[in-house]
Parts: C-alpha cells; sequence; structure tokens
C-alpha cells in the first residue's frame, strides 16, 4: 500500500498566553488538528483548550532537561508523513525566538508542507498590557527586540550592548530575567543613565500576571524583592515611566477592574505587591 500524502505542519503563534489573544486561524486549528507539539509559553488556558489525546508536550521537563531541538523537528516530519495535520504550538510569534524558522528550514529540507501562522508577539503584547508602549513620539522611535540567554561577558555574544546603549530608544530582552543583573551592569558600563526606567512583566496576560518597575540601577533589587521570575519580559527605556501615567487607569490584566480576579500589580516605590484583579514569547 502507498504511503499516505504528507500531512501539513502548521507553525503557529498563540499570543501571550490569554486565549482570547489567538488568532481566529489559530484556534480553528487548534480545533482541527490530529496533534499538537506545544512548549510551556502558550499558557494554561491555552494548552485546556486541546484534548490530552491530541497533544504532545514537548518544552522543559521537571527537573530542567528539555527536549532536544532535533527531536522535535523529526517528529514534525514523522507525524506529517504519518499523514497527520500538526500544530506545532508556540508563544508569541513563532518567528520571535521560537526557532520557528529552523523547524520550517528542516521541513522543507524534509519536503513537508508546511504554513506559518503569525501570533501576537509578547514583545509588544507584554509591555503594552502593562501600559508601556514600546514605542512613543515622546521617548522613542525606535525599539530593539533581543534575547537574554546571552553572557553579556562573552567575547563571541551575538548582542552589542554598546550598541544598544549607544542607540537609544526602547530596549526590550525577552528570556532575560535570569542574567537581569549582567546586562544592567553592562548598559550601564556602556553609558546609559543609571536612572533609566526599567519595567519587569512577568507571564504578562496569564491569570497571575505581575508587573515591577523600577529603574537601571534599582531593578535587580525590585526584581528580587517581588519574586519577579521567567518567563517575563523586560522593558528597558523612557517608554517604562509612562505605566506610572496611565496604571491608575488601566484595566485588563493585573490590575483592578472590579471584576473580582486575582493578580499582582508591584512597583519599585511601593513596599508590598498590591492586590489586583483579571488575569494575565518568547519570554
Amino acid at each position: 500500500m502507498a504511503d499516505p500524502a504528507p500531512g501539513t505542519v502548521y507553525l503557529v503563534g498563540s499570543g501571550p498566553g490569554d486565549p482570547d489573544l489567538l488568532t481566529v486561524r489559530a484556534r480553528r486549528l487548534l480545533d482541527e488538528a490530529d496533534v499538537v507539539l506545544h512548549d510551556k509559553l502558550p499558557g494554561p488556558e491555552i494548552l485546556e483548550l486541546i484534548p490530552e489525546d491530541r497533544r504532545e508536550d514537548v518544552g522543559k521537563r521537571a527537573g530542567g532537561e528539555r527536549t532536544p531541538q532535533s527531536e522535535i523537528n523529526d517528529r514534525l516530519v514523522e507525524l506529517a508523513r504519518a499523514g497527520k495535520s500538526v500544530v506545532r504550538l508556540k508563544g508569541g510569534d513563532p518567528f520571535v525566538f521560537g526557532r520557528g524558522g529552523e523547524e520550517a528550514a528542516h521541513l522543507a529540507a524534509h519536503e513537508v508542507p508546511f504554513e506559518v501562522v503569525p501570533g501576537v508577539t509578547s514583545a509588544i503584547a507584554g509591555p503594552a498590557v502593562a501600559g508601556v508602549p514600546v514605542t512613543h513620539r515622546d521617548h522613542a522611535s525606535s525599539v530593539s527586540f533581543v534575547t537574554g540567554h546571552e553572557d553579556p561577558t562573552k567575547a563571541e555574544s551575538a548582542v552589542d550592548w554598546e550598541a544598544l546603549a549607544a542607540t537609544g530608544g526602547t530596549i526590550v530582552v525577552l528570556m532575560g530575567v535570569g542574567r537581569l543583573p549582567d546586562y544592567t551592569a553592562a548598559l550601564r558600563s556602556a553609558g546609559l543613565d543609571a536612572d533609566t526606567p526599567v519595567a519587569l512583566v512577568e507571564r504578562a496576560t496569564w491569570p497571575d500576571q505581575q508587573v515591577a518597575t523600577g529603574t537601571l540601577a534599582s531593578i535587580v533589587e525590585v526584581r528580587d524583592r517581588e519574586g519577579i521570575e521567567p518567563p517575563a519580559i523586560t522593558v528597558i527605556g523612557d517608554v517604562a515611566g509612562e505605566r506610572e501615567r496611565v496604571v491608575e487607569f488601566l484595566r485588563g490584566y493585573g490590575v483592578d477592574d472590579g471584576s473580582g480576579g486575582s493578580g499582582a500589580v508591584t512597583d519599585a516605590d511601593s513596599d508590598t505587591a498590591t492586590d489586583a484583579s483579571e488575569e494575565g514569547d518568547d519570554a
């Protein structure tokens, strides 16, 4: 018997985590797919939309173990060649620090048809829901997106922190909470003012979203005091100061809108987290 025609692999961005921020096409594909390969970043409420018998966790395991990217690539090809309709579900947008480009190239090399379904990138949505615009006429006409995984002291680092400090504008760091002391020090050494506003947005749009703000000099202490943990986004630049101007009237995620939900909002000038309401990639 002839092998079945290959199925299609859909590289789908799930947005920052709130199911309401899935694109219409992403939601339809989740409902129709034979199997969904996902990591942890899509968020618990989105993963709950997928029946357990149709989803495979290829993200981080207990104890820090991860599914190697090579195994994910091979699994996508295997499932597609079995005639399956496959969704590869990623947080944010699949092509923003999501290895979607690597998976697309692997699928093409193995003659597997695929489609890219863009998602709302957490690099923009995370700051936005916290009241921080990544660009602003008065503060920033450019924005740089960088990964925080790299050690800024590495000679071969792909991130030029000195150039970023000199460029001005907004710096958005994804996956960088752990190395926050390293790159804030690198930016200060490169001449960025210690009083530059900084915002941390943890689990943007998830039910337990938290926001903490400070300055380039104080933000590490703020992170430690407020217990900010991954996944979180760091926003560095004058735009981060805009949150203070709007937070009293900001509604939605992690702020008090009278809906009776739960969350936390913290700032450098408050000693404790504020009880708040409502809920909350690459980050």
